[in-house]
């Protein structure tokens, strides 16, 4: 092993590998604050309410179901 270090500069060795592991710190944390589930700066989203048309039942009689006996 120490053999490879007399091939590699271990300076420039360690600092290509710090940032290197460093962009990829910063990438992983920007694709997990993209996404709204895991974004701890702006918190969950919340979910918008259903519009009221939509939660109420069908009153019109003329589209009422028809009952069968």
């Amino acid at each position: 092993m120490w053999r490879l270090w007399l091939l590699f500069d271990p300076r420039r060795v360690l600092v290509a590998l710090f940032a290197f592991l460093f962009g990829l710190a910063i990438l992983l944390h920007f694709v997990v604050l993209g996404t709204p589930r895991f974004n701890w700066i702006e918190g969950p989203t919340a979910k918008k309410p259903a519009p009221a048309a939509a939660l109420a039942p069908n009153l019109d009689p003329a589209k009422a179901p028809v009952a069968s006996a």
